[in-house]
Protein backbone atom coordinates (compact mmCIF):
# COMPACT_ATOMS: atom_id res chain seq x y z
CA UNK A 1 0.00 0.00 0.00
CA UNK A 2 0.67 3.70 -1.26
CA UNK A 3 2.62 5.33 2.36
CA UNK A 4 0.19 8.46 1.51
CA UNK A 5 -3.21 5.96 1.50
CA UNK A 6 -1.97 4.10 4.40
CA UNK A 7 -1.59 7.72 6.11
CA UNK A 8 -5.49 8.26 5.34
CA UNK A 9 -6.24 5.38 7.13
CA UNK A 10 -4.57 5.58 10.19
CA UNK A 11 -6.34 6.73 13.68
CA UNK A 12 -7.12 9.90 14.77
CA UNK A 13 -6.86 8.80 18.22
CA UNK A 14 -4.04 8.95 20.74
CA UNK A 15 -0.91 6.57 20.37
CA UNK A 16 2.12 5.68 19.13
CA UNK A 17 3.38 5.70 15.77
CA UNK A 18 6.23 3.11 14.35
CA UNK A 19 8.10 4.22 11.47
CA UNK A 20 9.87 1.15 9.76
CA UNK A 21 12.45 0.82 6.60
CA UNK A 22 12.30 -1.86 3.82
CA UNK A 23 13.65 -4.26 6.08
CA UNK A 24 10.88 -4.21 9.06
CA UNK A 25 13.19 -2.62 11.18
CA UNK A 26 12.03 0.35 13.57
CA UNK A 27 13.84 3.77 12.83
CA UNK A 28 11.67 5.95 15.27
CA UNK A 29 9.18 5.78 17.57
CA UNK A 30 6.48 8.90 18.42
CA UNK A 31 3.06 9.47 20.18
CA UNK A 32 0.74 11.69 19.32
CA UNK A 33 -2.78 12.96 20.87
CA UNK A 34 -4.03 12.52 17.01
CA UNK A 35 -1.25 9.72 15.04
CA UNK A 36 -2.99 10.91 12.04
CA UNK A 37 -2.44 14.41 11.90
CA UNK A 38 0.63 14.12 13.37
CA UNK A 39 1.98 11.32 10.86
CA UNK A 40 0.65 13.52 7.81
CA UNK A 41 2.74 16.25 9.57
CA UNK A 42 6.14 13.90 8.79
CA UNK A 43 5.05 14.27 4.95
CA UNK A 44 4.22 17.98 4.35
CA UNK A 45 7.62 18.62 2.17
CA UNK A 46 7.51 22.96 3.06
CA UNK A 47 7.83 22.61 6.79
CA UNK A 48 10.26 19.62 7.52
CA UNK A 49 14.00 19.80 8.31
CA UNK A 50 16.85 18.02 6.73
CA UNK A 51 16.87 15.84 9.50
CA UNK A 52 13.08 15.01 8.93
CA UNK A 53 13.62 14.42 5.34
CA UNK A 54 16.28 11.65 5.86
CA UNK A 55 13.74 10.04 8.06
CA UNK A 56 11.18 10.15 5.99
CA UNK A 57 12.93 8.76 2.90
CA UNK A 58 13.85 5.66 4.69
CA UNK A 59 9.89 5.03 5.75
CA UNK A 60 8.48 1.84 4.08
CA UNK A 61 5.98 1.26 6.75
CA UNK A 62 3.91 2.84 9.63
CA UNK A 63 2.74 0.41 12.69
CA UNK A 64 0.11 2.54 15.51
CA UNK A 65 -0.58 1.03 18.99
CA UNK A 66 -3.45 3.08 19.75
CA UNK A 67 -4.42 4.32 23.72
CA UNK A 68 -6.76 6.05 25.53
CA UNK A 69 -4.58 9.20 26.95
CA UNK A 70 -1.73 11.00 26.00
CA UNK A 71 0.17 9.82 29.77
CA UNK A 72 -0.33 6.06 28.75
CA UNK A 73 0.72 6.80 25.19
CA UNK A 74 3.86 8.79 26.60
CA UNK A 75 4.80 5.62 28.60
CA UNK A 76 4.12 3.43 25.91
CA UNK A 77 6.27 5.33 23.60
CA UNK A 78 9.62 5.06 26.53
CA UNK A 79 8.74 1.73 26.43
CA UNK A 80 8.98 0.99 22.79
CA UNK A 81 12.18 3.28 22.82
CA UNK A 82 14.16 1.55 25.25
CA UNK A 83 13.06 -1.84 23.82
CA UNK A 84 13.65 -0.77 19.50
CA UNK A 85 16.52 1.56 19.77
CA UNK A 86 15.23 3.44 16.90
CA UNK A 87 17.55 4.98 14.99
CA UNK A 88 16.45 8.49 14.28
CA UNK A 89 14.92 8.71 17.84
CA UNK A 90 18.24 11.04 18.37
CA UNK A 91 16.58 13.40 20.74
CA UNK A 92 16.70 10.97 23.32
CA UNK A 93 20.55 10.06 22.80
CA UNK A 94 21.77 13.35 22.24
CA UNK A 95 23.66 13.80 25.83
CA UNK A 96 21.36 16.22 26.86
CA UNK A 97 19.31 15.72 30.34
CA UNK A 98 16.07 14.52 30.55
CA UNK A 99 13.25 13.63 33.62
CA UNK A 100 13.25 9.30 34.02
CA UNK A 101 11.70 7.34 36.46
CA UNK A 102 13.97 6.15 38.99
CA UNK A 103 12.68 3.15 41.15
CA UNK A 104 15.80 2.70 43.70
CA UNK A 105 16.93 -0.94 44.77
CA UNK A 106 16.05 -0.16 48.46
CA UNK A 107 14.07 -2.80 50.77
CA UNK A 108 10.85 -0.31 50.39
CA UNK A 109 11.96 1.03 46.89
CA UNK A 110 11.79 5.24 46.42
CA UNK A 111 10.08 6.14 43.59
CA UNK A 112 10.78 9.79 41.80
CA UNK A 113 11.57 11.71 38.85
CA UNK A 114 14.93 12.78 38.63
CA UNK A 115 17.10 14.59 35.67
CA UNK A 116 19.70 12.11 34.08
CA UNK A 117 22.36 12.96 31.39
CA UNK A 118 21.22 10.27 28.24
CA UNK A 119 24.70 8.86 27.87
CA UNK A 120 24.82 8.52 31.97
CA UNK A 121 22.08 7.35 32.89
CA UNK A 122 23.71 3.42 32.67
CA UNK A 123 26.24 4.20 35.18
CA UNK A 124 22.67 5.18 37.70
CA UNK A 125 22.76 2.22 40.63
CA UNK A 126 18.61 2.13 39.99
CA UNK A 127 15.96 1.02 37.84
CA UNK A 128 15.45 3.69 35.44
CA UNK A 129 12.42 3.98 33.15
CA UNK A 130 12.49 7.17 30.54
CA UNK A 131 13.82 9.29 29.15
CA UNK A 132 10.78 11.39 28.93
CA UNK A 133 10.50 14.13 26.74
CA UNK A 134 7.88 15.70 28.69
CA UNK A 135 7.95 16.12 31.96
CA UNK A 136 4.93 17.73 33.18
CA UNK A 137 3.30 15.04 31.08
CA UNK A 138 5.28 12.23 32.95
CA UNK A 139 4.58 13.68 36.27
CA UNK A 140 0.87 13.75 36.01
CA UNK A 141 0.80 10.36 34.92
CA UNK A 142 2.86 9.28 38.23
CA UNK A 143 0.48 11.33 40.31
CA UNK A 144 -2.36 8.79 38.83
CA UNK A 145 -0.27 5.75 39.46
CA UNK A 146 0.59 6.76 42.84
CA UNK A 147 -3.30 6.73 44.04
CA UNK A 148 -3.25 3.26 42.71
CA UNK A 149 -0.34 2.03 44.29
CA UNK A 150 1.32 4.00 46.96
CA UNK A 151 5.05 4.48 47.46
CA UNK A 152 7.36 6.44 49.32
CA UNK A 153 8.91 8.97 47.76
CA UNK A 154 10.83 10.19 50.92
CA UNK A 155 14.93 10.26 51.21
CA UNK A 156 16.31 9.80 53.05
CA UNK A 157 14.03 7.12 54.65
CA UNK A 158 11.79 8.51 56.72
CA UNK A 159 11.32 7.31 60.65
CA UNK A 160 7.80 8.31 61.17
CA UNK A 161 4.71 8.98 59.48
CA UNK A 162 3.73 11.86 57.41
CA UNK A 163 1.58 13.92 55.47
CA UNK A 164 1.09 11.40 52.35
CA UNK A 165 0.22 8.73 54.40
CA UNK A 166 -2.88 10.17 55.41
CA UNK A 167 -3.71 11.84 51.95
CA UNK A 168 -3.08 7.47 51.01
CA UNK A 169 -0.39 8.23 48.41
CA UNK A 170 1.78 6.50 50.68
CA UNK A 171 0.98 3.08 53.23
CA UNK A 172 3.66 4.01 55.69
CA UNK A 173 6.49 1.11 55.50
CA UNK A 174 8.63 3.63 57.79
CA UNK A 175 6.13 2.55 60.61
CA UNK A 176 5.57 -1.14 59.17
CA UNK A 177 2.33 -0.05 58.51
CA UNK A 178 3.06 -2.57 55.28
CA UNK A 179 4.63 -5.53 54.60
CA UNK A 180 7.76 -5.62 52.60
CA UNK A 181 5.70 -8.03 50.41
CA UNK A 182 2.64 -6.27 49.57
CA UNK A 183 4.75 -2.93 49.18
CA UNK A 184 6.98 -5.22 46.71
CA UNK A 185 4.05 -5.86 44.65
CA UNK A 186 2.52 -2.26 44.22
CA UNK A 187 6.39 -1.18 42.77
CA UNK A 188 5.86 -4.73 40.64
CA UNK A 189 2.74 -3.54 39.25
CA UNK A 190 4.00 0.23 38.66
CA UNK A 191 6.81 -1.52 36.26
CA UNK A 192 3.94 -3.15 34.69
CA UNK A 193 2.60 0.05 33.74
CA UNK A 194 5.97 2.10 32.83
CA UNK A 195 6.97 -1.37 30.89
CA UNK A 196 3.39 -1.03 29.00
CA UNK A 197 2.62 -4.60 30.29
CA UNK A 198 -1.35 -3.91 30.42
CA UNK A 199 -2.33 -7.69 30.66
CA UNK A 200 0.38 -8.70 32.57
CA UNK A 201 -0.88 -6.65 35.69
CA UNK A 202 -4.16 -7.05 35.37
CA UNK A 203 -3.02 -11.14 35.49
CA UNK A 204 -1.19 -10.66 38.21
CA UNK A 205 -3.99 -8.67 40.37
CA UNK A 206 -6.22 -10.72 39.53
CA UNK A 207 -4.24 -14.25 40.71
CA UNK A 208 -3.15 -12.27 43.86
CA UNK A 209 -7.31 -11.34 44.53
CA UNK A 210 -8.46 -14.95 44.15
CA UNK A 211 -5.12 -16.23 46.24
CA UNK A 212 -6.59 -13.88 49.22
CA UNK A 213 -10.31 -14.36 48.68
CA UNK A 214 -9.73 -18.27 49.04
CA UNK A 215 -8.17 -17.35 52.48
CA UNK A 216 -10.97 -15.10 53.29
CA UNK A 217 -9.01 -11.91 53.76
CA UNK A 218 -11.95 -10.53 51.56
CA UNK A 219 -10.15 -6.66 52.72
CA UNK A 220 -7.39 -7.35 50.69
CA UNK A 221 -9.12 -9.43 47.92
CA UNK A 222 -11.50 -5.91 47.54
CA UNK A 223 -7.96 -3.71 47.94
CA UNK A 224 -6.53 -5.16 45.13
CA UNK A 225 -10.37 -5.23 43.27
CA UNK A 226 -10.16 -1.45 43.55
CA UNK A 227 -6.92 -1.49 42.00
CA UNK A 228 -7.62 -3.17 39.38
CA UNK A 229 -10.63 -1.01 38.61
CA UNK A 230 -8.42 1.91 39.07
CA UNK A 231 -5.77 0.68 36.38
CA UNK A 232 -8.65 0.88 34.10
CA UNK A 233 -9.98 4.57 35.15
CA UNK A 234 -5.98 5.08 34.01
CA UNK A 235 -6.21 3.28 30.70
CA UNK A 236 -9.21 4.83 29.61
CA UNK A 237 -7.64 8.60 29.75
CA UNK A 238 -8.85 9.83 33.21
CA UNK A 239 -7.26 9.48 36.59
CA UNK A 240 -11.02 10.06 37.95
CA UNK A 241 -11.57 6.41 39.42
CA UNK A 242 -15.20 7.58 40.35
CA UNK A 243 -15.94 8.03 36.50
CA UNK A 244 -14.90 4.67 35.62
CA UNK A 245 -17.38 2.65 38.36
CA UNK A 246 -20.25 4.86 36.77
CA UNK A 247 -18.86 3.68 33.41
CA UNK A 248 -18.01 0.37 34.40
CA UNK A 249 -21.52 -0.04 36.01
CA UNK A 250 -23.47 1.61 33.09
CA UNK A 251 -21.53 -1.05 30.69
CA UNK A 252 -22.07 -3.95 33.13
CA UNK A 253 -26.22 -3.02 33.29
CA UNK A 254 -27.05 -2.66 29.42
CA UNK A 255 -24.06 -4.77 28.12
CA UNK A 256 -21.95 -2.32 26.27
CA UNK A 257 -18.71 -3.62 24.85
CA UNK A 258 -16.46 -1.43 26.71
CA UNK A 259 -16.42 1.22 29.62
CA UNK A 260 -17.60 4.35 27.94
CA UNK A 261 -15.02 7.09 27.42
CA UNK A 262 -16.65 9.22 24.66
CA UNK A 263 -20.54 9.87 25.14
CA UNK A 264 -22.55 11.73 22.76
CA UNK A 265 -26.23 12.60 23.74
CA UNK A 266 -29.37 14.16 20.99
CA UNK A 267 -31.77 16.02 22.05
CA UNK A 268 -34.79 17.91 20.15
CA UNK A 269 -35.84 21.49 21.67
CA UNK A 270 -39.48 23.12 20.14
CA UNK A 271 -42.64 24.51 20.59
CA UNK A 272 -45.83 23.00 19.28
CA UNK A 273 -43.41 22.74 16.26
CA UNK A 274 -42.14 26.31 16.22
CA UNK A 275 -38.24 26.83 15.62
CA UNK A 276 -37.58 23.04 15.84
CA UNK A 277 -33.55 22.66 17.08
CA UNK A 278 -31.64 19.86 17.98
CA UNK A 279 -28.74 19.44 20.16
CA UNK A 280 -25.88 17.23 20.66
CA UNK A 281 -23.39 16.86 23.97
CA UNK A 282 -20.09 15.12 24.16
CA UNK A 283 -18.95 13.89 27.62
CA UNK A 284 -15.30 12.43 28.01
CA UNK A 285 -14.52 10.88 30.77
CA UNK A 286 -17.75 11.98 32.65
CA UNK A 287 -16.78 15.56 31.96
CA UNK A 288 -17.92 17.79 29.30
CA UNK A 289 -16.22 18.60 26.08
CA UNK A 290 -17.67 21.85 25.30
CA UNK A 291 -15.31 22.02 21.91
CA UNK A 292 -17.67 19.12 20.57
CA UNK A 293 -20.93 20.29 21.29
CA UNK A 294 -23.14 20.64 17.93
CA UNK A 295 -25.88 22.87 17.12
CA UNK A 296 -28.80 22.19 14.45
CA UNK A 297 -31.17 23.98 12.67
CA UNK A 298 -33.89 21.18 11.69
CA UNK A 299 -33.97 21.54 7.93
CA UNK A 300 -36.28 18.45 6.55
CA UNK A 301 -38.81 18.12 8.31
CA UNK A 302 -42.49 20.22 9.12
CA UNK A 303 -44.88 20.41 12.13
CA UNK A 304 -43.96 18.00 14.85
CA UNK A 305 -42.11 14.98 14.31
CA UNK A 306 -39.41 14.13 16.75
CA UNK A 307 -38.69 10.96 15.06
CA UNK A 308 -37.70 12.30 12.36
CA UNK A 309 -36.16 15.29 13.98
CA UNK A 310 -33.96 12.27 15.91
CA UNK A 311 -32.89 10.25 12.36
CA UNK A 312 -32.26 13.72 10.59
CA UNK A 313 -29.60 14.97 13.05
CA UNK A 314 -28.25 11.72 13.84
CA UNK A 315 -27.55 11.49 10.00
CA UNK A 316 -26.16 15.11 9.61
CA UNK A 317 -23.41 14.21 12.52
CA UNK A 318 -22.40 10.59 11.71
CA UNK A 319 -22.52 11.30 8.04
CA UNK A 320 -19.95 14.30 8.91
CA UNK A 321 -17.46 11.96 11.35
CA UNK A 322 -17.22 9.62 8.00
CA UNK A 323 -16.12 12.27 5.89
CA UNK A 324 -13.89 13.38 8.02
CA UNK A 325 -12.64 10.37 9.52
CA UNK A 326 -12.83 11.36 12.52
CA UNK A 327 -13.09 8.98 15.88
CA UNK A 328 -16.64 8.00 16.67
CA UNK A 329 -17.89 7.85 20.47
CA UNK A 330 -18.09 4.76 22.53
CA UNK A 331 -22.00 5.29 23.14
CA UNK A 332 -25.00 7.37 21.75
CA UNK A 333 -27.77 8.39 23.75
CA UNK A 334 -30.93 9.71 22.89
CA UNK A 335 -33.19 11.51 25.12
CA UNK A 336 -36.72 9.47 24.56
CA UNK A 337 -37.79 6.23 24.42
CA UNK A 338 -38.78 3.50 21.30
CA UNK A 339 -39.57 5.78 19.03
CA UNK A 340 -36.92 7.73 19.00
CA UNK A 341 -34.18 5.57 19.62
CA UNK A 342 -35.54 3.45 16.68
CA UNK A 343 -35.23 6.80 14.51
CA UNK A 344 -32.01 6.81 15.62
CA UNK A 345 -31.11 3.13 14.96
CA UNK A 346 -32.11 3.40 11.64
CA UNK A 347 -30.41 6.10 10.25
CA UNK A 348 -26.96 4.49 11.40
CA UNK A 349 -28.34 1.01 9.85
CA UNK A 350 -28.11 3.50 6.64
CA UNK A 351 -25.00 4.86 7.60
CA UNK A 352 -23.08 0.94 7.84
CA UNK A 353 -22.29 2.33 11.47
CA UNK A 354 -22.07 -0.15 13.90
CA UNK A 355 -22.16 2.24 17.09
CA UNK A 356 -23.51 1.08 20.76
CA UNK A 357 -26.99 3.35 20.84
CA UNK A 358 -29.33 3.76 24.15
CA UNK A 359 -32.59 5.94 24.50
CA UNK A 360 -33.28 7.32 27.88
CA UNK A 361 -37.15 8.36 28.64
CA UNK A 362 -37.66 10.68 31.21
CA UNK A 363 -40.62 9.86 33.03
CA UNK A 364 -39.46 6.85 34.30
CA UNK A 365 -35.77 7.50 33.44
CA UNK A 366 -36.02 3.87 31.46
CA UNK A 367 -33.03 2.27 29.41
CA UNK A 368 -33.92 1.51 25.80
CA UNK A 369 -31.87 -0.95 23.80
CA UNK A 370 -32.17 -1.68 20.11
CA UNK A 371 -33.82 -5.16 19.24
CA UNK A 372 -35.47 -5.29 23.07
CA UNK A 373 -39.06 -5.19 24.22
CA UNK A 374 -38.35 -4.70 27.68
CA UNK A 375 -36.44 -1.66 28.98
CA UNK A 376 -33.71 -1.71 31.72
CA UNK A 377 -34.55 0.29 34.77
CA UNK A 378 -31.35 1.27 37.16
CA UNK A 379 -32.01 2.16 40.96
CA UNK A 380 -32.33 5.97 40.86
CA UNK A 381 -28.89 5.84 43.13
CA UNK A 382 -27.03 3.75 40.73
CA UNK A 383 -23.68 5.52 39.99
CA UNK A 384 -24.96 4.21 35.69
CA UNK A 385 -27.97 5.86 35.85
CA UNK A 386 -26.43 9.32 37.33
CA UNK A 387 -24.16 9.19 34.47
CA UNK A 388 -27.07 9.24 31.87
CA UNK A 389 -29.08 11.60 33.82
CA UNK A 390 -26.11 13.67 33.87
CA UNK A 391 -25.47 14.27 30.23
CA UNK A 392 -29.23 13.71 29.07
CA UNK A 393 -29.61 16.98 31.49
CA UNK A 394 -26.94 19.08 29.76
CA UNK A 395 -27.98 18.09 25.86
CA UNK A 396 -31.66 19.24 27.57
CA UNK A 397 -30.07 22.47 28.99
CA UNK A 398 -27.31 23.13 25.81
CA UNK A 399 -30.56 22.80 23.48
CA UNK A 400 -33.04 24.72 24.93
CA UNK A 401 -30.39 27.69 25.16
CA UNK A 402 -30.22 27.53 21.49
CA UNK A 403 -34.24 27.44 20.81
CA UNK A 404 -34.69 30.16 23.20
CA UNK A 405 -31.90 32.17 21.30
CA UNK A 406 -34.02 31.68 17.43
CA UNK A 407 -36.81 32.10 19.30
CA UNK A 408 -36.30 35.30 20.45
CA UNK A 409 -34.62 36.21 17.39
CA UNK A 410 -37.50 35.95 15.18
CA UNK A 411 -39.38 37.63 17.82
CA UNK A 412 -36.86 40.77 17.03
CA UNK A 413 -37.68 40.39 13.55
CA UNK A 414 -41.13 40.92 13.07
Amino acid sequence: MDIKTKIKGLPATSGVYLFKDAAGTVIYAGKAINIRKRVESYFRANTRSLKTDVLVSHIAQIDTLQTASEAEALLLEASLIKKYQPKYNVELKDGKTYPFIQISKDEFPLVSVVRINTRKYKDVDAELYGPYVNPALIREALQIIRKIFPFRTCDPFADKLCLYYDLGLCQGPCEAKISKKDYQRNIRSIKFILDGKKEGIYRNLRLDMEKLSRRHDFEGAVRLRDQIRAIGALYSGTGDINYFKEAEQLQRAIGLKRAPVRIECFDISNTMGNQPVGSMVSFLNGKPDKNNYRRFRIKTVEGIDDFKMIAEIVRRRYSRLQKEKTGFPDLIVIDGGKGQLGAAVEELKKLNLSLDVIGLAKQEEEIFTPGKRMSVKLAHDSLGLKLLMRVRDEAHRFGLKYHTLLRAKKFLEK
